[in-house]
């Protein structure tokens, strides 16, 4: 099983930006898929928000293209959130998930983040 810590939340007011990183250990990070999900309150699905391959590939959810960058340093073991120009929209609980396959191995405590009108 992979462990993964992920920090950088907060509270941010409308169009500000945050980063938030997930670090990983309990396995060799370079053959993962990772992605970020959220959940946003009172919901109870999440929601894919974006993704990165072992290869460099990305995914992104349609509400943040152009918004948020995900990224991964492989000698870090450690994948990456920006986020930029946020909305109060986008205040959720952030996760990181872990996969290889396209079976999950690893998620994430989650992060809180709160974007104030």
């Amino acid at each position: 099983q992979v462990q993964l810590v992920e920090s950088g939340g907060g509270l941010v007011q409308t169009g500000g930006s945050l980063r938030l990183s997930c670090a990983a250990s309990g396995t060799t990070f370079d053959s993962l898929t990772m992605s970020w999900y959220r959940q946003a309150p009172g919901r109870e699905e999440r929601e894919l928000v974006a993704r990165i391959s072992a290869g460099l590939s990305l995914g992104y959810a349609d509400s943040v293209k152009g918004r948020f960058t995900i990224s991964r340093d492989n000698a870090k073991s450690t994948v990456y959130l920006q986020m930029n120009d946020l909305k109060p929209e986008d205040t959720a609980v952030y996760y990181c998930v872990a996969s290889r396959l396209m079976s999950p191995v690893g998620e994430g405590q989650g992060t809180q983040v709160t974007v104030s009108s």
